[in-house]
């Protein structure tokens, strides 16, 4: 039996959403010790078990990861009988996740209103495109389109191209993380009320909550942001560098003592007194030929000599990482960012450990993610009761 541990460990969630900003939140709150139990369709599941473009033996290496720490229960949601065993469950539960189209829920029965009359503690997290209420929140909304309207795509890629996406999906793990935060935060306020509420986490307003100060910008001023490629405009220097042996080096040294210390590592410290670059407004203001003669320097210099050298003098610097980087790196490798665990079919896998890290009472990656509806018996029978004879004609009638 799993021992229960972390600072979530005496929270009991139902997961009902699919794809990825309902399970990312799952999978957070399961990482620091709730007992997640995930609802899924029988003989479907959740569609992020066949996401994924790399695949072992023709599964998603993806499901692991997203539903580790959880458990799989088979209901079919859609169906009287699949809707009675939900609520059976949902009358244990402190946090419910769904992020269906709004109204689904309500059209099945298991609206907030119906729920809270069984439960009256339960926490609802809802995460959607455009949020519970307004003219929009009956539209289907992707993360993508999160992404879109909450600001962050038009200020992605190259001004010379069109905006470009995140080679993640940013926007629905964004939502997850806010819908995360407002589940912890309303079982505190639970502590003081006895009540439980709903957390509407919509992915724009996650992605717009994260977009710094592009709205008082424009407000006061009248500044749009744009497309800037590696670099922030008047943020300087700050970008990717060449280096003699063909490597991109990533260099910030737009604080004035720091760049005083990069004019001294390049061989040129009188750069620092430069009025064209000494202050940070004057950097900002001379942001592409300083970058050019930060780059022909570079250029000069070998990439782990100049990390080194860089290092030495105190200036921020590194490499553009991949996997492959991250698996073979000290420092990952002293802080356990990435954790090794058994596949029953795939066997060691690695994956990125759980953060943040808590001193007293640390999350852990416990397990993968389950095989469909693994854990449908032991919940079925262990908690709510049910016989082995009732379960069997469950299953004959495709209800788990």
């Amino acid at each position: 039996m799993e021992v229960k541990s972390g600072p979530l460990a005496d929270l009991r969630v139902v997961e009902m959403g699919q794809l990825i900003a309902g399970p990312f939140c799952g999978q957070l709150l399961a990482d620091f010790g709730a007992d997640v139990v995930k609802i899924e369709q029988p003989g479907i599941g959740d569609p992020m078990r066949e996401w994924g473009r790399e695949k072992a033996h023709g599964k998603t290496l993806w499901w692991p990861l997203i539903a580790r720490n959880k458990k799989s229960v088979t209901c079919n949601l859609r169906v009287p009988e699949g809707q009675a065993i939900v609520r059976e469950l949902i009358a244990k539960a402190d946090i419910l996740i769904e992020n269906f189209r709004p109204g689904t829920m309500e059209r099945w029965g298991l609206g907030y209103e119906e729920l809270s009359a069984i439960n009256p503690r339960l926490i609802m997290v809802r995460v959607s495109g455009y949020g519970q209420t307004g003219p929009y929140s009956q539209r289907a909304g992707y993360g993508a389109i999160g992404e879109a309207m909450g600001g962050l795509r038009y200020v992605i890629g190259d001004p010379s191209t069109p905006p470009s996406r995140a080679g993640i999906a940013i926007g629905d793990t964004l939502a997850a993380m806010h819908a995360a935060f407002g589940a912890v935060m309303a079982v505190n306020a639970r502590h003081r009320t006895g009540r439980g509420q709903v957390v509407d986490s919509a992915i724009y307003e996650a992605v717009l909550n994260f977009m710094e100060s592009i709205v008082i910008e424009y407000d006061k001023t009248g500044y749009i942001r744009e497309r800037t490629g590696p670099i922030l405009p008047n943020i300087s220097p700050s970008n990717v560098y060449p280096t003699a042996d063909d490597q991109q080096i990533l260099i910030g040294a737009n604080q004035d003592t720091v760049f005083k210390r990069l004019a001294k590592a390049m061989g040129q410290a009188e750069l620092g007194d430069d009025p064209r670059y000494a202050t940070h407004g004057a950097r900002g203001q001379h942001q592409q030929e300083l970058d050019e003669i930060i780059a022909r320097w570079t250029a000069t210099v070998n990439a782990t000599e100049l990390l080194d050298l860089l290092e030495e003098s105190g200036v921020p610097s590194g490499r553009i990482y991949r996997a492959p980087e991250m698996l073979e790196d000290a420092h990952f490798k002293a802080r356990n960012a990435i954790v090794r665990l058994m596949h029953p079919e795939f066997g060691e896998v690695a994956m990125q450990n759980v953060a943040p890290r808590l001193s007293d009472t640390p999350g852990s990656v416990r397990h993968c993610g389950p095989e469909l509806g693994q854990h449908t018996e032991e919940i079925l029978t262990g908690e709510l009761g049910y016989s082995a004879e009732k379960i069997a004609t469950l299953r004959t009638a495709g209800i788990v």
